[in-house]
Order: C-alpha cells, then structure tokens, then sequence
C-alpha cells in the first residue's frame, strides 16, 4: 500500500499551516483571538489526556470498550467552539471532545461505555444528543430536528437569541451509508437548518477512504444542491472559522452545508483493533508530523511562556486523575431497574415480570 505524499494536493481551508506558521484563506479569515487560541490548546491538550487515560483505563479491565480520538482533537475542539448554546449537537460515537468541551463532565461520557448506562448524559441539559452506534442514523435524527426548530419559527428570524441550528458529526464511513444521503436529499429539499460535519480520518475501520469515494467527500454536496467546504481538520482555526461560518449560514435561513474535515485517525478504531495491521506505519509517520496540538503549540510558544505550557499539561494530568477514580467508583445499577423505564405507566405484563425477577433474585440470598 502506497504511502501518501507529504503533502496534499488540496487539504482544504488552512488558516495555520503545519509548522504553525498563519496563512491566508481568500475566504476565511482566523475569528480566534489570543485568548481563544490560548482555550483551543487546553481544550485540545485536556481531550488527549482524558483520551488517554480512558484508553488506560480500558486496557486495565475497567471499561467495556473505549474509542479513541487521538489526532481528532482540532477537529472536534474547533468546531465544537463555534457552537451557540441555542444550537443542538449531533454526535456519532468518536465525538469526546466535543462533549467535554459542551460541557458534559468527563466521567459521564464514559459512564456508557462502563456498561453502567444506557446513555451517558442529559441530552436537554447540554443541547447535545447521546453517542449512537449505528453508523449515520444520527444524520436522519439530525434533520428531523432541525425541521422541528423551523416549524417553531427559531431558524431564519434574525434574532440571535432565538435562531437556532443543528451540528451533526459523521465520519468518512458513515457518507457511504444509505441513512446519510437520504438526510442529504431531506436537508437540501427542505433548507434544514444542518450542518452535516464529516471528520475524514482516512480509515473506516481497515477500509481506506480512498476506497470508497473517488473525489473529495465535501464535493458530494455539490450532487445534493448544498455547499460543501474542505477544511485541513488538524487546523483548529481553520474549523473554528469554517464552522462558525456555516452555523450562521444554517441559523439564517440558508440551509445545510457539508464541512469535511481532512484529519486521521492516530489511534486504533476502537481499543478491539489492531490498526498496525493495516495502517502503513510511514502514512502514520506523515500524519503524525501534522499533529494538531504541536501545529497549535508552535504558534503560540511566541506569546506565552514555557510554564504556562506545564500549567496546562498538570491541569490534564489532574483531570484524568479525577477521571479513574470516578471511574472505579462507578457500581453498576440493581438489575431490578431495568424495568424502571420501559414506559410511561407500568403495565400489569411488566409488573409481573418485574416480580417475577425480584422472587428469583432474591432465591439466591
């Protein structure tokens, strides 16, 4: 397998380039001033280590499963920033940066996959749908949404406060999938307020995109009737301004927009892979060059000084310690409980069952 060459040909909307140099896009501008850059690497810097530390904790016995997203982080991180509170979030399974930066708290993004949940968080209180795992179906869910926001007359009104917008994340996989383009189809035929965000991280499990798609993912928008923008997703100011763009192009009244965030997955698919055997360890080499926190880091080693750099590193540390130990304190729910939320009034079936459990469970005490 071929590997790629060092650069290329298009990354797509770049504002720092890998050397954390600034360049010029003729149609974006950089919208992060010092302070927010100074935001980005923490946020970025913090997912790598809560990331991590969960990876850890998995490797270790104490999570089912854990799905990393090393080298996602700008993508996540600068996107996830361009979010008002008003909007709604998405998100397929990968999306932890994007939860943590929300607001959801770190241990509750890994309570699901402790297997002491079925969700992982309240969906009302952060504006942000849980994880699902069935590939693009919260493209679908995403547009049925947004549909809803415009019948409520919150999408095109021209007031901040109220207009509204729908930030759904999907990988290079997910745009083959059927869900994905009938969201595409419903979205552009009724100007749903979406923004479909599809992180490219090259790899669909062990199928390379190239595989599956002969031009670049954005470009499909073009079929659909929608713009579609390339962004270098290892350039958090690039996403940070091209999705703060197509939000406010959603919000006001202008339709969905695809963003393909050109990035790579430097981690396994999930802690049950073995990416080494299909990842070229020189493709890897090449993106590991591109790493969206050094790019962010070498900028910024100009403004700040060395310690703030360790004051950062030590504030993650902290938190994946605090991390582990909310998640060894996790005990998983009575069994009984199951039945708790099946609906709305316990029926007189259910109850039977539910006796039924308890008088069997407690022939073993």
């Amino acid at each position: 397998m071929p590997s790629p060459p060092p650069e290329p040909a298009d990354s797509g909307v770049r504002l720092l380039a890998p050397d954390g140099t600034r360049v010029t896009d003729p149609r974006f501008a950089v919208l992060a001033d010092h302070d927010l850059c100074r935001e980005f690497y923490s946020s970025m810097v913090l997912a790598r280590r809560l990331d991590e530390e969960a990876t850890a904790l998995q490797r270790q016995g104490e999570l089912v499963l854990w799905i990393p997203l090393r080298g996602q982080e700008a993508a996540q991180v600068g996107s996830a920033a361009a979010v008002r509170p008003r909007d709604f979030i998405f998100p397929s399974y990968r999306e932890h940066a994007v939860a943590w930066h929300r607001g959801v708290p770190a241990a509750e993004v890994i309570r699901l996959l402790r297997g002491v949940s079925h969700d992982g968080w309240d969906t009302a209180e952060h504006n942000m749908a849980n994880y699902t795992i069935v590939l693009a179906s919260q493209t679908l869910h995403a547009v049925g949404y947004g549909m809803g926001m415009v019948l409520d007359g919150a999408v095109g009104t021209g007031d901040p406060d109220r207009d509204g917008a729908v930030l759904v994340y999907l990988g290079d996989g997910a745009m083959s999938q059927g869900d994905a383009n009938e969201a595409f189809v419903w979205a552009a035929s009724f100007g749903a307020p979406v923004v479909f965000l599809c992180q490219n991280n090259q790899w669909a499990i062990s199928t390379p995109t190239r595989r599956q798609s002969t031009m670049q993912l954005a470009r499909r928008a073009d079929g659909f009737g929608f713009p579609g923008v390339r962004v270098d997703g290892n350039d958090v100011l690039a996403m940070h301004a091209v999705t703060t763009w197509a939000l406010e192009h959603a919000r006001g009244g202008g339709g969905p927009v695809l963003i393909e965030a050109n990035t790579y997955r430097m981690a396994p698919h999930t802690t049950s892979d073995d990416a080494t055997r299909y990842q070229p360890a020189e493709e890897l080499a090449v993106w590991r060059a591109r790493d969206p926190i050094e790019r962010l880091r070498l900028l910024l080693a100009a403004e700040v000084s060395a310690g703030w750099f360790d004051e950062v590193r030590e504030h993650a540390d902290d938190a994946a310690g605090d991390l582990r130990r909310a998640c060894l304190a996790m005990d998983p729910p009575a069994p009984v409980t199951m039945f708790g939320n099946v609906s709305a009034d316990e029926t007189a079936d259910q109850r039977a069952q539910r006796e039924w459990f308890t008088a069997y469970r407690d022939s073993f005490l």
